[in-house]
């Protein structure tokens, strides 16, 4: 296994913990949300990161770790939703949550890696503040899909640009950790 996907493993650990324990604090009630819902709600994550950015300060005591985390597991929700809908079976056991969890993290990283071998890690000589502009620049596109009722012309779809999420909050936590 090769240095990122060693990296991406620890990161994606983390993320998992998270993911599992809210879903034994709050069960699947995400599976109300609609994709726009939460491709706001991830919006929101990366804007406070580039707010502190900007401002250099923070008023809340939550660092920006907390956030990246959260949308890699929204935008894992996010792809989950695209799949089952938001109609029908609110109710998802934890142990069904953590195999989609599973499933979607690791579709996202063999697109890492291929996109990585593409690339030549170009990610690793990128800033943080570029990743997290990447990330806004994404759900900016998805919200655009979504206010097309799903239709585009010749671009991926909202799933490939949550998938891009998922890898770019990695990448930056990876980065934060180093």
């Amino acid at each position: 296994m090769n240095r990122t996907s060693q990296e991406f493993e620890v990161v994606i650990k983390k993320c998992r913990e998270v993911f599992e324990a809210k879903m034994k604090d709050y069960g699947s009630a995400w599976r109300i949300l609609r994709t726009p819902s939460l491709t706001d709600q991830i919006y929101i994550k990366a804007s406070r990161i580039r707010s502190i950015d900007d401002k250099g300060a923070q008023k809340v005591d939550e660092g920006i770790v907390p956030e990246f985390i959260g949308m890699v597991n929204y935008s894992v929700i996010a792809l989950i939703q695209l799949e089952m809908g938001t109609e029908q079976n609110l109710d998802l056991s934890v142990d069904e949550a953590m195999k989609y969890f599973d499933t979607y993290i690791y579709t996202a990283k063999a697109l890492m890696e291929d996109k990585n071998h593409d690339y030549g890690e170009a990610w690793r000589n990128m800033r943080i503040s570029s990743l997290t502009d990447i990330i806004l620049m994404k759900l900016l596109r998805i919200k655009q899909i979504e206010d097309n009722k799903g239709m585009t012309f010749v671009s991926e779809g909202v799933d490939a640009n949550y998938m891009d999420i998922i890898n770019y909050a990695v990448f930056a936590l990876i980065k934060l950790g180093n």
